[in-house]
């Protein structure tokens, strides 16, 4: 059984630990890693001033996502899932759960810079590509897919926005 709740502080080590594992999974290289390593670290200040839910698997913490909201656009500053729990749901439940959080906090759009291997996951949850964002690392060319969700959208399929499975 898998649900979603607020992430607690004695935690935070171990969403870093997930976000850095799920980065890693896709094969990027050790130096790009470390360069990241503020970027994916969740710290208590952070935590306490924007949402921080996790997904929890047999008491485990499958993953975790983060927001940060600013009047009505909510921005996914954080959707990570540990690589052995990818394909099993706990990364659409946590992005289900972000798009009602955002929206409970009145936002009217998500946006999401999304990692390249992400892309299509996001897609398939009925976000939109709007542009994208040049981060190329150590000279070599790479581009992030921004994406964005209308959280006033009604869904035309469960797996869209505003359908919690």
């Amino acid at each position: 059984m898998m649900f979603v709740r607020r992430a607690i502080p004695t935690e935070y080590d171990t969403l870093t630990a997930i976000a850095h594992a799920a980065k890693r999974h896709w094969g990027y290289p050790e130096a790009w890693i470390a360069q990241w390593r503020d970027l994916l670290t969740i710290t208590p200040t952070f935590a306490e001033i924007n949402p921080v839910h996790v997904a929890m698997r047999d008491q485990t913490i499958a993953g975790f996502y983060a927001l940060l909201i600013q009047g009505d656009r909510a921005a996914l500053d954080h959707l990570w899932v540990l690589p052995e729990h990818m394909g099993c749901g706990a990364g659409r439940r946590l992005f289900m759960h972000a798009l009602e959080t955002a929206k409970a906090h009145g936002a009217h759009t998500l946006t999401i810079e999304s990692d390249p291997h992400a892309e299509s996951f996001y897609l398939h949850l009925g976000a939109r590509r709007v542009g994208d964002r040049d981060a190329s690392l150590d000279g070599i060319p790479r581009v992030l897919p921004l994406l964005e969700v209308s959280l006033a959208q009604t869904c035309p399929t469960r797996s869209g926005p505003s359908c919690l499975p």
